[in-house]
């Protein structure tokens, strides 16, 4: 949980950093990529929980520009990645500019329930980590190498001469 408004800002910024390395991953041909047929695309998702991040944010109360024509999906990679980019940037700066230790701990409803700013917070990331864990699966549908977010991918193991990276058993590795 975040207790000061600095804990928010360096736990978004890592994710945020995160986030972007997953979406510099992307290509044109690869934001079409779908689980199932009926499902969302890869570009349908990212643009989603990218588009998302001002309209959940100005609905608890944070001043922060919502994007313009959200509703017109690009259809070329480089631009997720510099929108998602603008739009992480700016909440960073929204946030510590607008709120306070103590707004933190103040309740909201939130999704029908009563949450601190805090939690809602931390539910922001939460749906962007989902969103982001969808995404690098489709990528390697695609094709592709993702980025190994929270630990190294087995093209990365295998670069570090892991043969057999699902074989590991140590804690850490």
């Amino acid at each position: 949980m975040y207790i000061t408004v600095e804990d928010f800002i360096k736990e978004w910024n890592r994710e945020a950093l995160l986030t972007q390395k997953v979406l510099e991953g992307l290509t044109d041909q690869a934001l079409t990529q779908k689980v199932y047929a009926e499902g969302r695309t890869l570009g349908r998702i990212v643009w989603h929980f990218t588009t998302n991040i001002p309209d959940y944010l100005v609905h608890f109360g944070v001043e922060i520009a919502k994007l313009e024509n959200a509703e017109h999906m690009p259809s070329c990679a480089k631009e997720f990645v510099e929108t998602f980019n603008k739009i992480s940037l700016q909440v960073a700066k929204a946030i510590s500019q607008q709120w306070t230790d103590e707004t933190l701990k103040e309740v909201q409803t939130a999704f029908g329930r009563q949450e601190t700013n805090a939690q809602i917070f931390m539910g922001l990331i939460k749906h962007i980590i989902h969103h982001r864990g969808q995404v690098t699966v489709l990528i390697r549908q695609a094709g592709l190498e993702p980025f190994g977010v929270y630990g190294p991918t087995k093209e990365e193991w295998q670069g570090k001469g892991v043969k057999n990276p699902s074989s590991l058993k140590i804690i850490g590795l």
